[in-house]
């Protein structure tokens, strides 16, 4: 996973081009924000997984408090949240979650915190005109408490800006510092984020929980196809890749797919509104039973829980990718191409080859963007079901759009998108697909479960 050096500068300064939605509330508002602090800090797809989750977990652990319809993620409602707004409780979690993250004193740089500041005013100033000051009252104080407890725990799960360092194996089939080509220089001397390899799961029991098998022999017939694949496909001079291909190469590396994956959920939520009158059709929280505002309720719960499972989801599967890629350390298609063994036949090398796009300064197996987006689709695909339809853009590549007949076919876009970019092996994508499947199919079935 990268995320483009030539475009960060295009993406931390343009402005986020979601439609308005069709009823703004304090889950999607804050989703935004969120979205948008990610860019302004530049955030890598590693620590934005992480960030996304404490915010998006915060706000349903508060929403739901004042409910209680599922199990929390991880903090069990305070008292205070009994009769609470749910939107101000929303709101308030989000604003401190983040102003941890991005705000005075927060983690990241710069300080954001005035925006923040600027975003909590306008929320509440309109849940005002249609929620008591009591329970607005109520509302903060029980965000507050939720949004703390969120933070600590998360405060011990092995995140550091200070990782330590990797620099991998000169054997053959082992991942080392590669060439940035075709920039000058090379990657950065240590494997990226090696903290993420052992870092405390959001709903995994353990981060190789799901660890796949492996990346194929380097004298197996399937390792020889791979390599034939993105030699061919992946070459910055390659003739066999389609303009198209170039296309969605760039178009899948132009934001961390958290960005991606959430503004399509977004999205997808403001297509429901307007077409169900602000009420999910289906099941459970999601019945149309009762008035507008018992509707609202509803509505706003349901949308923090996916949110919240579909971030977990994806922060779970990075963490599993990480365990997988540091637990087999096979090296990328730049040094295997340019580093083959010329008494392989199956193989021929190229010292001169060239990918399409600097390699990311981490292990091959499995590709991280397979991972997440799997993750992503699967909960996408369980919630609005896997034959939507649906398009995406990306503040990153301004005026490309790519659309959709279901998830499974975006999925296989992103991994074909990581081969022709000349960045993974096919293997690479396929069992990571399957392993941020497993993840996301496993957050579905023990997190947030309905308890009335």
């Amino acid at each position: 996973m990268t995320r483009l050096r030539a475009l960060t500068g295009v993406v931390a300064c343009s402005s986020l081009s979601w439609a308005s939605p069709a009823a703004a509330d304090s889950i999607r508002d804050w989703n935004e924000t969120m979205l948008r602090a990610g860019l302004v800090a530049s955030m890598s797809p590693q620590n934005m997984s992480r960030a996304a989750a404490i915010v998006q977990v915060a706000v349903f652990d508060a929403v739901n408090g004042v409910d209680r319809r599922y199990t929390p993620v991880h903090a069990d409602p305070p008292a205070s949240c009994a009769g609470a707004s749910r939107e101000a409780a929303a709101a308030q979690a989000a604003y401190v979650a983040l102003s941890k993250l991005y705000g005075a004193g927060g983690v990241f740089t710069p300080n954001q915190q005035v925006t923040f500041d600027a975003r909590r005013t306008v929320s509440l100033a309109t849940i005002a005109a249609r929620e008591s000051a009591a329970s607005i009252s109520r509302g903060i104080t029980c965000g507050q408490a939720v949004a703390e407890v969120i933070w600590e725990w998360r405060l011990t799960d092995g995140f550091s800006l200070a990782p330590p360092t990797f620099a991998g194996s000169a054997t053959a089939g082992q991942w080392r510092q590669t060439p940035n080509a075709p920039y000058p220089g090379l990657s950065s001397p240590m494997a990226g984020y090696p903290q993420y390899v052992t870092m405390v799961p959001w709903a995994l029991q353990s981060p190789s929980q799901f660890r796949p098998a492996g990346p194929p022999a380097l004298d197996s017939d399937q390792y020889a196809r791979d390599f034939k694949e993105v030699k061919t496909l992946g070459s910055q001079t390659s003739a066999a890749r389609t303009p198209d291909q170039t296309i969605y190469a760039w178009f899948w590396a132009s934001a961390t797919p958290m960005f991606l994956w959430n503004t399509v959920a977004l999205s997808l939520i403001d297509d429901r509104s307007r077409e169900d009158g602000d009420a999910p059709d289906r099941g459970d929280d999601r019945q149309r039973d009762g008035g507008g505002t018992d509707r609202r309720h509803r509505t706003l719960l349901h949308n923090a829980r996916m949110l919240a499972l579909l971030n977990v989801a994806m922060a779970d599967a990075l963490i599993g990718c990480w365990d997988a890629k540091y637990a087999f350390n096979f090296w990328r298609p730049i040094t295997a191409i340019r580093e083959a063994d010329p008494s392989n036949s199956k193989i021929r090398g190229d010292a001169g080859w060239t990918p399409l796009f600097a390699t990311p300064p981490h292990p091959d197996y499995p590709s991280g963007h397979s991972c997440i987006s799997s993750a992503a689709t699967t909960v996408l695909s369980d919630e609005f079901g896997a034959r939507t339809r649906f398009s995406m853009t990306s503040d990153g590549l301004l005026g490309v759009s790519r659309s959709f007949r279901s998830f499974p076919a975006a999925l296989e876009e992103v991994k074909n998108a990581r081969i022709v970019a000349g960045i993974h092996f096919r293997t690479a994508c396929d069992d990571g697909t399957v392993l941020g499947s497993a993840v996301a199919r496993h957050v579905l079935a023990t997190q947030a479960q309905r308890v009335r």
